[in-house]
Formats: C-alpha cells, structure tokens, sequence
C-alpha cells in the first residue's frame, strides 16, 4: 500500500477491550451456571430420573378415566376457593391502597420516615410466598378459611402497593397543581386531582390481583388454608388418580373462567 493513501478507518461493533471483557462475562457466566447445576443435583438420584417417562406413563393410566361422581363433593369447596380469593383480594385492596399513596413521592407525608417505611411493607409482602403466609396463619390461627383469605391479603399487598405507587408517581401533575391554585385544601386535592387519575388503574389492578389469587387460593388448602387445595391433598395422600384427575379439571375450568371474567372487565374498564 502506498504510504502517502490515508487508511480508511474500519468500523467495529465493540473496542478490543470491550470484547474481551465480553468474552471473559460469557466465560464466568457458564462457569457459574455449571457450578450451580452441580449444587442443585449433588444430591439427584439419575436412577429416578431416567425412570420418569414410566412412572409418568403409570400415574397417567391411573387417572384416566376422571371420577366424575367426585364432582359432587367439590361444589363447596370450590366456593370456598371463590370466596378466599375474593374476599383476599377485598382485604388487601384495603390495606394496600394506603400504602401505595404513603409510598408514592409525590403524595407521602415523609419522604425520609413515612416513604421507607411503606417501601418496607410493599417489599416484605411480595418477597412472601402466600403458601408460606398460609403456613404461618395455619399455624397461628389453625386451619381454616381464614388463614385462607388473610394469607391471600397479605401476599396482595405488594402487588397491589407496588403497581398502584408507581402509577400515583405517573399521574399529570398540571391537573394537581390547577386544583391547588383554587385553594382547595389537600384532601379536597387528593380526592379531585389525583384519584381520579388513578381510579382505572386501581381497578384493572385490583381485578388482575384478584385473577391470580384465583389460582393461588387453590392450593392453599394443601396446607391447611381450606378450599380446593384440602380435597386435593386428602386424594394426592390416599393415591386416588381419578379423583386427582377431576380436581385438576375443575381447577382449570375455574381458571378458564376467572380469566375470562377478567378479560371482559378490563375490556370495560380500558
């Protein structure tokens, strides 16, 4: 090449540092995931494992055909599943609302006591599974429907917190501050300025929340919190497949439901 023709300078996606440190990121991340694929099946019987396609095939003849009799037996504790999910998700909805405006920066009284604290409550309420809220009520109140529906109350708190602050955050303030240029009083505020904008969300929220416990307050009966979960544990220890397999359908056809109620109340609410 002539020394006198200038180099045409060549793009390139990344530097050569920055690939290398790529390369080493990748390296480290297959390290780390094989390291902990050893930890979790130290302790596999591979035995079991590769036996699991025939003992899968098994189980599967023995719940077929479904127990359709069974059915009878399920009416009331399907309503009792409806009812913890609903009054659950009534009960959190309560408490949540609350916190969410306490959390939220712009409508907190105290952004460095009140704030953190309602944080607190939003993320202690989710990192909690409902099945360990409802092992931990079983055990305090014992077994029941209301372990049930304050498990399912304490785990929507942050659900519901959590989506609803962040809206409150999002809202237009212009409106806030036209209110407040009327000399309206700040409940008169809160209830003209901000509500308002917060109301469809609160309820696409609410009916979304109350979907998923739905799902969840089917087995909670497994540890005692009443509803579908008790059956299905009572049929799961006695090895009765075909009164599992019935428990199963009704538990799906309720989910089908719930989730078609829910679509069609968003549909309206949106």
């Amino acid at each position: 090449m002539n020394p006198k023709t200038p180099s045409v300078p060549v793009w390139r996606k990344r530097t050569s540092r920055n690939e290398l440190m790529l390369f080493a990121a990748w390296v480290l991340t297959l390290a780390f995931v094989s390291w902990a694929f050893q930890v979790m099946t130290n302790d596999t019987i591979w035995a079991f494992v590769s036996d699991a396609p025939k003992q899968m095939q098994d189980i599967g003849s023995r719940m077929m055909p479904p127990a359709w009799s069974f059915v009878n037996e399920l009416w009331w504790p399907l309503w009792e599943t409806i009812n913890i999910a609903t009054l659950g998700t009534l009960l959190g909805l309560v408490m949540a609302v609350p916190v969410a405006f306490m959390a939220a920066r712009n409508t907190t009284p105290s952004t460095t006591l009140v704030r953190p604290v309602a944080l607190l409550l939003i993320v202690g309420s989710r990192s909690i599974n409902s099945l360990i809220w409802a092992l931990l009520l079983v055990a305090i109140l014992g077994p029941g429907v209301l372990a049930g529906i304050l498990a399912i109350a304490l785990r929507s708190i942050g659900f519901i917190g959590k989506l609803l602050y962040e809206a409150i955050e999002e809202i237009d303030a212009a409106q806030v501050e036209a209110i407040e240029a009327t000399g309206a009083s700040s409940a008169q505020t809160m209830a003209w300025g901000v509500v308002p904008q917060v109301a469809p969300t609160l309820a696409g929220i609410s009916v979304f929340r109350w979907d998923i416990n739905i799902r969840e307050s089917t087995v909670l009966g497994l540890v005692g919190a009443g509803g579908l979960g008790v059956k299905l544990e009572s049929a799961l220890n006695t090895l009765a497949w075909p009164k599992v397999t019935m428990l199963l359908l009704v538990i799906l056809a309720t989910v089908a439901v719930s989730e078609w109620v829910t679509a069609k109340v968003r549909e309206r609410l949106i």
